[in-house]
């Protein structure tokens, strides 16, 4: 079968596995991660062995593409390296608007610095409509239109908070970015939801990949399917940091094209997108073994820009794997998304020293 695509994680947070804690409150969660990133530095030799591990993780397991989100770009020369095809997001983070065009502008300037990747592509990604201004999210998007076809990705509709800051501008988000001294006294609640509010700002596109959407409505859904967004589902990780589950079945019931992300070792298990599927199997029993299969291979492809992958048909490039079943099975599909172990895989093309 092709090699996975794992549209959704944070390889630079993997020096950070296991040392946050399951949360009932998402903000909690986050609270704790940012105390952690502050505390403990990301660019030491030991965070540089925990990203290698995680990329060496992946590709065991089977991915063959990854769409990584990155405050620092350390992983793009890492990934380079590696065998692992990737999109790497630069992801800005700016609530205030008269902070925008600081944020935007010093982006600009890292990337030009950046050497011309030969195998890592890299685009502009705002992080979410509680941490980016009205303003920001408008000067990445007339930035992506400007530069030409590229990904993006936002995380959108994945905690009750969340929706709660844009429909009245109160609660625990509020709290946390006060709390944060990032708070901008000027931003005037949208009293939408937030696929509404970024529907709103124009930025919602066929380019773009929305993260989560544990609570999309659904209105929500059928807007994300008139604009040809893609949703990535990361099951694992919504449990983990207390959001809920993603409404799987809807998902495919909308028709929005589906992907999948196993999100960071800071709320994923492992980045086994296999484990992922077993999840999504969990959660929406009714939805076509096949379906899920083709989320996480041929959808999440065309949805990071590498639309001849993903697939084994004539003239397509995908990396290919091997997954051991048993003698008995008689429904391949479905064993598939049970869950499968590193064990059970296998590269059989790869160049010697990369299975």
């Amino acid at each position: 079968m092709p090699g996975l695509v794992n549209a959704h994680t944070h390889l630079e947070l993997s020096y950070l596995r296991g040392a946050v804690g399951a949360s009932a409150r998402f903000t909690d969660w986050i609270r704790e991660l940012m105390r952690l990133r502050r505390t403990r530095d990301g660019r030491t030799p030991e965070a540089d062995q925990a990203l290698l591990r995680a990329i060496a993780e992946a590709r065991a397991a089977g991915t063959a593409i990854v769409g990584d989100v990155s405050n620092t770009l350390a992983p793009v020369p890492v990934l380079e390296r590696s065998s692992l095809l990737a999109h790497v997001f630069f992801e800005l983070v700016r609530f205030r608007g008269e902070e925008a065009e600081a944020a935007w502008e010093e982006a600009l300037r890292r990337l030009e610095a950046m050497p011309p990747p030969a195998r890592v592509r890299v685009s502009l990604a705002p992080h979410a409509p509680y941490s980016v201004s009205p303003r920001l999210f408008r000067l990445i998007r007339r930035h992506l239109d400007d530069a030409g076809p590229a990904p993006t990705t936002v995380h959108l509709c994945e905690s009750p908070e969340e929706c709660e800051l844009l429909a009245s501008g109160s609660g625990a988000w509020r709290d946390l970015l006060h709390e944060l001294n990032a708070w901008d006294a000027g931003w005037t609640p949208p009293s939408a939801t937030p696929v509404e509010y970024l529907d709103g700002l124009g930025f919602l596109g066929r380019d773009t990949l929305v993260v989560h959407g544990v609570h999309v409505s659904d209105s929500d859904l059928a807007v994300l399917r008139i604009r040809g967004a893609t949703l990535v589902a990361c099951p694992r990780s919504n449990r983990h940091v207390g959001v809920g589950s993603p409404p799987i079945a809807r998902f495919y019931e909308s028709e929005v094209p589906v992907a999948v992300g196993t999100d960071s070792l800071t709320s994923a298990p492992d980045l086994n997108v296999f484990g992922e599927l077993a999840e999504m199997r969990r959660l929406a029993p009714a939805v076509p073994a096949r379906r899920l299969l083709e989320s996480a291979t041929r959808t999440g492809a065309r949805a990071l820009g590498f639309g001849d992958h993903g697939v084994l048909s004539p003239g397509a490039r995908a990396d290919v794997i091997s997954v051991d079943v048993p003698d008995d099975v008689r429904d391949v599909e479905e064993y598939l998304v049970g869950g499968i172990s590193p064990e059970q895989i296998r590269w059989p093309l790869a160049p010697a020293g990369t299975r």
